[in-house]
């Protein structure tokens, strides 16, 4: 045995042996209890940042602890390989995307190996392989069957320079993130997965995640957005020809519509097109807004319609088309009360609109309430609201839809804030959409035998429009029932599409079928699921949607994904930048002991403690720690310095002492392995058994 810890002969050896023996691989045992563990797989960027070693390290503590505790445990890897940053990198480069990012898979899965984890690589899976985008094209095609999968037009962030749509993440203060052009809103044709047909599920479900963080569950329910309301029927005083004499309203504060001064619709509504095929200012505002953002920006179009309040005799309120209002959401349409409603209010005050209160807080004088800036949406009594006055808000609320009900014209509505989930891309680096358009407008669905479609090979991207469109021998094709001429969709699905689904995949990646029933029985749900708290909304509920539109398709039989969540915190460092105010590294970084300098001797501004990112380079290397430290020290100081669900500041100083503890436990061995050892007497050996349980309990 060396008398010093050499960790990279140490690590090199175990990580063999580990290896050689095999003792991470694992296959179904009914005879055995299971254990699945899982962290988040990766994108294929490049290299592994610490926010990885920190997500695997602590995912490999409890793949370790089950197996010693005999569990059958799985751990698995794989790749979450398309994207946009593929593309981009293959346009700089004028390499094709593939070739990118499988060059990044090789240098991270050896990044990865280098850290000694428990993996069982032998699942390993890449989201790009035709092996496995085949099953998902597969899906989607019994989605669409099942019609959970529709096509229809919607709204999109469009660059016109480069001629294609760009995520929200991509529009920076207006404009397109590559080209600079002020960004469009247009319409156009997407397919979408009918989420919303699952919201009532994917809410009273939540309940059943015991061992889910509340945090995530009251972000997911949110984002679901179950509102009780009342749709209400106001009719339109002056319609003249409109396609209808009724505006249809969604409220969840009908207590309020003594209150209501105006009423607003949203562009997209059906009466707003029949305005703008009339006139050319509510056209010419439409236009406006396709390059408005709704939360800087509030703006209407008063129409010439008027309708009539549904309890005052005589009222009218004035229509405004309106660009906060989204055809999504409930009806399409609004009552705006600005006294107890804040958008409303700025709306009104804009617009100089009436503002009447019909709430008066505990304690308030009626004669000195008064709404200026700031509406009130607290508890109170109704006021000025007739039949109304004196009550509390819910009890006024079901007076509301009593009253309606009668009238004829509103009753009871649910509505969920869940939109359904729009899965077309306009991208090349993304698993196509197994559909074909026939020269006489058809749709068709490509045969299951034909699947994988298959992206083509391209030596080099350009950074304009759609690629796919403009390859013509892969695009245009034979309808296979009739021989009629046809192109193929040229959008790509979602890359979330991918990883709604990668954890079932694990557990018999090779087959050629998509799910090996006993395999899925045995190991589903995932026992541990580990990530970032930041992927509480999309890929968690889109995970949880997917499980349950494969299970009414008939391919598993399982409610919900992930049994068990735990959202690791971030990994921080310092900030500093130079004379310029330009960010550097901590490795440019001197420290002195009277200052801290850059490696030119300049003084540096010491900066706020920030999550690693590249752009502002307070990023530190893990092959560069593991090189210089060991990937056990690198994972203790990972497990040791901070609560798992806390961010975790990177210092050196941290990462010295981790490896000095780690030494100290190496020295200790060699002092029980040498001859020197103390002499086996019952003293000696009461002494020692004290200390270790003292170091023991101290650890």
């Amino acid at each position: 045995v060396s008398s010093r810890y050499n960790h990279k002969k140490v690590e090199r050896l175990w990580q063999q042996k580990w290896e050689e023996e095999k003792i991470f691989q694992t296959v179904t045992d009914e005879n055995k209890k299971k254990y699945y563990v899982l962290e988040m797989f990766p994108y294929p960027s490049g290299k592994i940042h610490m926010g990885h070693v920190r997500n695997y390290a602590l995912g490999d503590v409890v793949a370790r602890y089950k197996k010693m505790c005999g569990f059958n445990v799985m751990h698995p890897m794989g790749w979450d390989a398309f994207g946009l940053p593929a593309e981009n990198a293959a346009i700089v480069e004028k390499k094709p995307p593939s070739e990118w990012t499988y060059q990044n898979i090789n240098l991270m899965r050896s990044q990865l190996k280098s850290m000694g984890l428990s993996i069982d690589w032998t699942r390993e899976i890449a989201t790009c392989h035709p092996d496995y985008y085949k099953h998902e094209q597969s899906f989607f095609l019994d989605l669409l069957k099942k019609e959970l999968a529709y096509k229809k037009e919607s709204f999109v962030n469009w660059d016109p320079v480069d001629q294609t749509v760009l995520a929200n993440e991509q529009v920076i203060d207006g404009k397109g993130w590559r080209s600079g052009a002020e960004i469009e809103q247009k319409k156009l044709s997407q397919w979408f997965l009918k989420t919303s047909a699952y919201s009532e599920e994917l809410l009273n479900c939540l309940d059943q995640l015991d061992n889910w963080p509340s945090k995530v569950k009251i972000m997911q329910s949110n984002w679901i957005g179950k509102s009780v309301g009342v749709e209400i029927n106001f009719k339109i005083n002056n319609p003249k020809n409109l396609i209808s004499n009724y505006i249809n309203v969604f409220s969840t504060r009908p207590d309020t519509i003594f209150g209501a001064t105006f009423c607003a619709i949203s562009t997209d509504h059906p009466i707003s097109k029949d305005i703008i095929n009339r006139d050319a200012a509510a056209k010419k505002f439409v236009k406006e807004c396709s390059t408005l953002n709704p939360e800087k920006e509030k703006k209407g179009f008063k129409t010439h319609l008027f309708v009539e309040h549904p309890f005052i005799e005589k009222k009218l309120l004035p229509v405004f088309m309106a660009n906060f209002v989204l055809m999504e959401y409930g009806s399409g349409a609004i009552f705006g009360c600005p006294a107890h409603d804040q958008r409303d209010l700025e709306f009104a005050i804009k617009y100089k609109l009436e503002i009447i209160p019909v709430i008066l807080p505990e304690k308030k004088s009626k004669d000195k309430f008064k709404i200026t800036t700031e509406a009130y949406v607290g508890e109170g009594n109704l006021i000025n609201s007739s039949f109304l006055d004196g009550q509390k808000i819910e009890e006024a609320k079901k007076t509301v839809i009593k009253k309606l009900a009668l009238k004829k014209i509103g009753n009871k509505k649910i509505n969920y804030r869940l939109r359904d989930w729009g899965l077309s891309r306009q991208r090349f680096w993304g698993c196509p959409i197994p559909v074909m358009y026939r020269e006489d407008g058809e749709i068709i669905p490509v045969p299951k035998k034909d699947l994988p479609v298959k992206l083509p090979d391209v030596k080099e991207l350009s950074g304009s429009g759609n690629v796919l469109e403009k390859i013509d021998e892969w695009r245009n094709v034979l309808c296979p029932e009739t021989g009629m001429k046809a192109k193929r969709e040229t959008d790509t699905f979602d890359t979330f599409f991918e990883s709604s689904w990668y954890y079932l995949r694990y557990c018999n990646p090779r087959d050629l079928n998509a799910f090996v029933k006993e395999d899925i029985n045995y190991w589903l749900p995932v026992d541990q699921y580990i990530g970032g708290i930041e992927h509480a909304i999309l890929h968690l509920l889109y995970s949880r949607f997917f499980v349950k539109a494969l299970r009414d398709t008939g391919y598993i039989e399982l409610d919900e994904p992930f049994k068990g969540l735990f959202t690791q915190g971030m990994v921080t460092h310092q900030t500093f930048q130079n004379h310029k105010n330009e960010w550097i590294g901590p490795d440019e970084i001197i420290y002195n002991k009277e200052s801290i300098t850059d490696n030119q001797g300049n003084k540096v501004k010491v900066g706020k403690i920030e999550k690693m990112s590249k752009s502002k380079k307070n990023i530190v290397d893990p092959s560069d720690i593991i090189e210089k430290y060991g990937a056990d020290t690198a994972r203790w100081f990972m497990l040791s310095d901070s609560p798992p669900e806390r961010d975790l500041e990177w210092t050196e100083s941290g990462v010295t002492g981790s490896y000095k503890f780690i030494n100290k436990v190496w020295n200790l061995l060699q002092l029980c392995l040498s001859n020197d050892y103390i002499e086996n007497n019952k003293t000696d050996n009461r002494l020692l058994k004290e200390k270790t349980h003292d170091t023991i309990k101290n650890v």
